[in-house]
């Protein structure tokens, strides 16, 4: 059963999860950008596990995305604060009136959550941003939604990170990064890096 409690816990493991690799965000983030891409996701999903956290037990599953979103924005005004608080508000209102949710609604939350990220950014794939991991995600999770929610998140993870690896062969023509031209070849972007990193964190505390 997804409900409220299930999406609080699931703000809480991507929160660790983003605390773990922080390290690794801002290394991939000293080569092409200004190194604290993982300090400001740590921080915002830090600041969105607190807050939900602090929610009774008469939260919905809106409130609680709702929730995280405010609080991300509020910890986070570097540009993964706007992305990730409007990924998470497109999430919430696309599970809007629901106590519980189904194969279906699960799907159509992460599919909301990237074209929130991909409208407030104005990116496409294929320019080195988080877009190249979280559109392919929700594409998969959508051709994969027959055949359950545990394959459904699993083939929007493995997209995630198949579509953060081929970042790799992109020359960077958004963000920061773009001013490196072909010097950001050969470098993952660290956006899509933390995007795969949260995909698999919901995959993990919504199916296991």
């Amino acid at each position: 059963m997804i409900d409220a409690a299930r999406l609080k816990a699931m703000v809480g493991h991507i929160a660790d999860t983003i605390e773990r690799e922080k390290d690794r965000l801002c290394a991939l983030d000293g080569v092409i950008g200004d190194a604290d891409h993982g300090i400001a996701m740590s921080l915002g999903f830090g600041a969105a596990r607190d807050a939900v956290e602090g929610l009774d037990e008469t939260a919905d599953p809106t409130m609680v995305l709702n929730t995280a979103a405010k609080s991300f924005l509020n910890a986070v005004g570097a540009s993964s604060g706007p992305l990730y608080a409007t990924a998470l508000m497109r999430g919430a209102a696309s599970i809007k009136g629901k106590a519980e949710l189904a194969t279906e609604d699960v799907v159509a939350m992460l599919q909301a959550m990237a074209k929130g990220i991909q409208d407030r950014g104005k990116a496409e794939l294929g320019e080195k941003t988080m877009i190249d991991a979280w559109l392919p995600a929700a594409s998969a999770a959508g051709e994969a939604i027959s055949q359950g929610l545990a394959r459904a998140l699993s083939a929007a993870s493995e997209a995630a990170h198949a579509g953060a690896e081929a970042t790799k062969n992109m020359v960077a023509s958004k963000g920061r990064a773009e001013r490196l031209g072909e010097r950001s070849l050969g470098h993952m972007d660290p956006g899509a890096a933390s995007a795969a990193m949260v995909i698999e964190a919901m995959r993990k505390s919504l199916t296991d």
